[in-house]
Parts: structure tokens; C-alpha cells; sequence
């Protein structure tokens, strides 16, 4: 069994959508902005798994997103090959980092506010 999709809120799915291919380099899948659907997959795979990038239009969904923002937590990770590299890169086009590359006993983890009410988790293992 394998993920084939899975999904995070955002506040706004069109700014979102430009956020995750303009910048984050993910590949457009299905964008239908009319019906605030946008999903993305990553630009390095071929068997990919999608991530919709789900509105937050009830309160379940902006509860649970301001809640994991409130406290700092990663609504999800994202690994990348050279840690380093993406965050000076990500730094350069403005984007605010809540933790810096830090090694742990696993690989090296930094932290990036998503500009849609999230933070993303990026690892290098």
C-alpha cells in the first residue's frame, strides 16, 4: 500500500498554488482555481504523491491549522538532498525560517513558514 494523496490547508488556495510551484518547485497536477482545487506533486519523481493544498473554509480545518501554528509545529516535511543549499535559496526569495538547518541524531532539520498558515518541516537524512 502506498500514499497516494495527501493534503494540507491553506488560507488562500490560488496564492498557495503559486507559493508551492513558483517557489517550492512542486509540478502543477490538477489546478482548478474556479473550485479552489490545487494539487501538486513533486518535480523530482515520476510515481509521485500528490499534495492538495486544501482550503480552510470550516472551522475543523483553521482550527486544527491555527493550532499547529500557535505552537510552532510542522503541518508536514518535505525532504530535500542538501538542506544547505534550499535554505540559503529559499532565504534569497524572502521566505521566514522559524529554525535554521540543525543537525539532529537522524539528519539535519530546518523550518519554513509557508506564507499560506503553516510551517513546513524540510530534513536532509
Amino acid at each position: 500500500m502506498n500514499i497516494a494523496m495527501t493534503s494540507i490547508p491553506v488560507e488562500d488556495v490560488n496564492l498557495a498554488f503559486k507559493f508551492y510551484t513558483e517557489i517550492l518547485g512542486f509540478q502543477q497536477h490538477t489546478y482548478l482555481p474556479e473550485y479552489s482545487l490545487a494539487i501538486v506533486a513533486s518535480s523530482k519523481e515520476n510515481n509521485n504523491t500528490l499534495l492538495m493544498l486544501e482550503p480552510n473554509n470550516n472551522v475543523l480545518s483553521k482550527n486544527y491549522q491555527n493550532g499547529l501554528y500557535q505552537k510552532k509545529i510542522p503541518v508536514i516535511t518535505f525532504s530535500v538532498q542538501n538542506i544547505y543549499k534550499e535554505f540559503h535559496r529559499l532565504k534569497d526569495l524572502g521566505i521566514t525560517f522559524i529554525k535554521e538547518p540543525t543537525k539532529q541524531d537522524w539528519g539535519i532539520e530546518s523550518v519554513f513558514d509557508d506564507t499560506s498558515g503553516n510551517y513546513i518541516q524540510l530534513i536532509e537524512q
